[in-house]
């Protein structure tokens, strides 16, 4: 089991990780990213992407990550393949240790940890995803203009997605399990007066119909809650929007969350409730989940991360505690 120091810690290795990890490579930092469970995040699960800034052209997300973890590593990162299991907050140095055993101590710790679309569990759910079921309109909508889409759900996230997708489609269903929404009542306003959207009541998806080889998603096949009965709805698209799932586990008694378990953190900044401590892109942003609003937030923490240490003294054994003042 070996330990490895850092004067910046990062936990996760999407676009928020890897952005903190170029700022703080680039300041001198050398900073250790810990990749965790999914190394790149969400953006290694999606295909197409064409809304990050910079590329004239579709791009793909895998490949976009790949080109943030070279651009780190070239700046001076240590990436590591481990995911971390348990830390400790008590610091400066803060303290993680990996699945592998292997114990990292940063003077700062960044958490770029993500979070994950939750998802229904039905049959060809995920055999077609990125073929027709996606689990972000804001990400995916653009692909279907014109063409027939039905939204899953019946919170705020699955109000402001069918409304975001009258932007593209004329044509967009909300199928929810239940017989009313849970949903802002001035979201649910907006829905209701929108000739674009028609509501299925009281349905939920038994499954998702199409061929992943060839046209991907051709129907969804749908149960009534109430009587039971069967039916079907054909669309081009699906997106399951019941709501994300952020992966602060770690964190549960160490940091302030809110009632959906996001970290909380200094409006307008990544400063968590432990000084030292910086959580940045969707962990901590339920509002927007964007690679580019992550990647802001990455950058930001590391800028806040190196303004920390400046006000640090280091010890001999490179260890960061409160500057004595005259």
């Amino acid at each position: 089991m070996a330990t490895h120091h850092t004067k910046m810690l990062i936990i996760g290795s999407g676009p928020a990780g890897y952005t903190a990890a170029i700022y703080g490579a680039r300041a001198m930092l050398a900073p250790i990213v810990v990749q965790g469970i999914q190394p790149g995040g969400q953006l290694t699960i999606t295909t197409d992407v064409e809304n990050y800034p910079g590329f004239a052209d579709v791009i793909q997300g895998p490949w976009l990550m790949e080109q943030m973890q070279k651009q780190a590593e070239h700046v001076g990162t240590r990436t590591m393949w481990d995911t971390i299991v348990s830390v400790d907050l008590s610091g400066p140095p803060f303290r993680a240790i990996g699945d592998s055993g292997d114990e990292y101590i940063g003077e700062t710790l960044v958490i770029a940890t993500g979070a994950q679309a939750k998802w229904l569990g039905v049959p060809g759910e995920q055999e077609l995803g990125g073929k027709g079921v996606s689990a972000c309109a804001t990400c995916d909508g653009f692909f279907y203009r014109g063409k027939k889409v039905a939204v899953i759900g019946g919170g705020n996230t699955a109000v402001e997605e069918a409304l975001y997708l009258t932007n593209h489609s004329d044509d967009v269903t909300l199928i929810h399990r239940r017989d009313s929404l849970r949903s802002e009542r001035i979201l649910q306003e907006r829905l209701f007066a929108n000739p674009k959207i028609t509501v299925l009541w009281n349905k939920a998806v038994s499954s998702f119909e199409g061929n992943p080889a060839s046209g991907g998603l051709t129907h969804l096949a749908l149960r009534d809650t109430v009587t039971g009965e069967a039916s079907e709805l054909h669309v081009d698209g699906a997106f399951v929007a019941i709501g994300h799932a952020p992966a602060t586990e770690l964190f549960k008694g160490k940091l302030p969350m809110d009632a959906s378990g996001y970290l909380l953190v200094e409006p307008g900044t990544p400063k968590t409730a432990v000084p030292g401590v910086f959580a940045c892109g969707d962990v901590m942003d339920h509002t927007y989940r964007q690679a580019v609003t992550a990647a802001g937030t990455g950058c930001m923490a590391a800028l806040d991360a190196e303004r920390f240490l400046s006000g640090l003294a280091i010890d001999v054994q490179g260890h960061a505690h409160a500057a004595a003042t005259a």
